[in-house]
């Protein structure tokens, strides 16, 4: 603990610290820093502070108290009462210092929870909802948890956990309780007697000490080779993020943000709940997947994260729904005559587009899509309903903001330009360009939790060696070509990328899913590239009739993987088609777990 007057003195270096990234963003000369408003914060304490004076009466969260009711609100002013009440109470409880793992779904509870650990308590571990009780323990006793607060839904779990020993587990909350269960106590009243506590003068919380560059968030990554990694990040590499990212995009106090995504992914979480806070936006729970719809239509939303899955599913549906209404020839020549006259500043979207706008609640303005690449073609078409669509790109050791398309000057097939004080460079490139991405800035890990090989291995000279391939065009802009990993070396020493063929492939509309690898040949002097697909039924049955055989189902995916083979040199071809019976193995950020399913058995 330092002491009164060297506190002030760490934390005025720490203004001096975010201040310089202010300057630096009002100094850019590059064309895509458009926005230059940003205001220093010193760590995401001092972040929640500031909007709380800022706009105090203003909205910060959306959410439903029971399934199909009323969206109820949450000021910025009720938010941080929240925050300080509950870190209060968990000081109070003995948790000062200590590891408080979150999990449950997108609500109010989970972000107050997040905020009151991460911002004077301890340490917070946001935790995925969708593992299961072994694997949720394991990283319980890896992380050292003492706490953890949860949704119901969690409470068996975590009371079978506490009582069977092996972890460090001594406090249990439940975010969805209003009275203490045994051991497990109510996270409602929890809020009330911090509240209470500090009107009684208890200041505990409120003056708790912020070192911005030590340990304060513990988040494991769920890759695709089935090993997960404790990413160690501090309030600075949060904060830094949320001072840079805005200066690519537009982000308004009276946007509302539709959340969806796992809030417990680094993704959602600094852009998709610590961006709006920062900028006093407010953000909408979603219900669920499925009342994705229907929430767009209650809330109207301006700007929507999400994934490919998602973008691509809503907008095939609204293609499907338009052809079964027999309009799809008009629809077509209408975007056709907007696209031109859009560029004279008229946008007759405003007149034929308003049934399709309204899919996405009316209001929507940008949609950002992470966490895996897209089909530009899906970019270009949700522009073409008037909705700007945009491609970033992150991964959880950058907190996760590692480049953006400005909303000024997107490129559908580049994952963007890197944010003011960020560098990007291109490691050994080939004679092609291509070369493993690397990325320097504050916003760099502080390196992975107890594996300091596996930190050494990434981390190289301050530069994070992202482990994907790509290159960077003569205006900044990046683009990745696949995985570092997953490129197959032929026999000949060619480079195959698999995610090259896996992209031409998810352009075929009965194509589901793709995973492309590589074979040694019968003779075992080549390499032959396989195609593993899961077919569409629906999309087949429209094609072939509902009564289609295996074999119409084979020769017409062959037409379409003979016209792939067309655009690629020979040793790219695919030569073997696996037709799936099963989906395929994924992990909990839905990214297939590549070479983990051993059913590759033809239908």
């Amino acid at each position: 603990m330092l002491s009164k007057e060297e506190y002030r003195a760490l934390k005025g270096a720490d203004l001096q610290a975010a201040e310089e990234i202010v300057a630096q963003i009002k100094a850019s000369t590059s064309p895509a820093v458009k926005y230059k408003e940003s205001r220093p914060i010193m760590d995401i304490k001092h972040m929640i502070e500031t909007s709380a004076q800022l706009y105090g009466d203003h909205t910060a969260f959306y959410q439903k108290m029971e399934k199909g009711g009323p969206y109820k609100t949450v000021s910025y002013t009720e938010m941080l009462d929240m925050v300080n009440g509950l870190g209060t109470a968990l000081i109070d409880t003995g948790l000062k210092g200590k590891r408080i793992g979150v999990i449950g779904d997108n609500c109010c509870q989970w972000a107050i929870s997040y905020l009151a650990a991460l911002c004077g308590t301890g340490i917070v571990v946001p935790l995925d909802k969708e593992l299961n009780p072994l694997e949720l323990k394991q990283l319980i006793i890896q992380a050292e948890v003492s706490c953890v607060i949860f949704s119901g839904r969690f409470q068996k779990t975590f009371e079978d956990m506490k009582n069977s020993g092996g972890t460090v587990l001594k406090s249990l909350i439940n975010m969805d309780a209003d009275q203490d269960q045994g051991q497990v106590q109510a996270w409602r009243p929890l809020v009330k007697e911090g509240i209470r506590l500090i009107a009684e003068g208890d200041r505990r919380f409120l003056d708790a000490q912020i070192n911005k560059d030590e340990l304060s968030v513990i988040l494991f990554t769920s890759g695709t080779t089935g090993v997960s990694k404790g990413v160690m990040l501090s309030h600075w590499n949060l904060a830094s993020n949320l001072m840079v990212s805005p200066t690519v995009l537009k982000v308004n106090d009276w946007d509302i943000f539709f959340s969806v995504l796992p809030i417990h992914h680094t993704y959602e979480c600094t852009c998709g709940f610590l961006m709006p806070i920062y900028k006093g936006a407010a953000i909408a729970y979603c219900e669920g997947l499925k009342y994705i719809t229907k929430n767009l239509a209650e809330v109207k939303p301006t700007m929507f994260l999400g994934v490919p899955l998602i973008f691509e599913s809503m907008y095939k549906k609204i293609w499907k729904n338009v052809r079964k209404q027999g309009k799809e020839k008009m629809l077509k020549k209408v975007l056709k005559l907007n696209r031109k006259t859009k560029k004279i500043g008229l946008d007759l979207g405003n007149l034929f587009l308003k049934e399709i706008r309204a899919v996405f609640g009316g209001r929507m303005r940008i949609m950002i899509c992470g966490g895996a690449a897209i089909n530009p073609e899906i970019l270009e078409g949700i522009q073409d309903f008037g909705i700007q669509a945009l491609q970033g790109y992150g991964l959880t050791e950058c907190a996760p903001l590692g480049a953006l398309n400005p909303d000024t000057a997107p490129k559908a097939t580049s994952i963007g330009v890197p944010f003011p004080g960020c560098s990007m460079r291109i490691d050994s490139p080939n004679e092609e360009g291509i070369g493993e991405l690397c990325i320097k800035g504050p916003n760099i890990m502080l390196g992975y939790y107890n594996m300091p090989e596996a930190t050494a291995s990434v981390i190289r000279d301050g530069w994070f060696h992202t482990g994907d391939l790509g290159y960077i065009d003569e205006d900044g802009y990046a683009y990745i070509t696949g995985r570092k990993k997953n490129v197959i070396i032929t026999k000949n020493g060619k480079n195959v990328y698999p995610e090259e063929l896996e992209y031409y492939l998810s352009n075929v509309p009965f194509i589901e899913e793709s995973f492309v690898f590589g074979q040694d040949s019968d003779d075992g002097e080549d390499t032959t590239i396989v195609a593993s697909v899961k077919l569409d039924e629906e999309e087949l049955k429209e094609k072939l009739g509902k009564d289609y055989s295996l074999e119409e189902a084979q020769k017409l995916l062959w037409q379409e993987v003979d016209k792939i083979n067309e655009m690629t040199p020979f040793f790219k071809k695919i030569k073997k088609i696996i037709i799936r019976k099963e989906d395929f193995a994924k992990n909990t950020a839905k990214k297939i777990v590549r070479y983990a399913d051993s059913n590759r058995e033809e239908r």
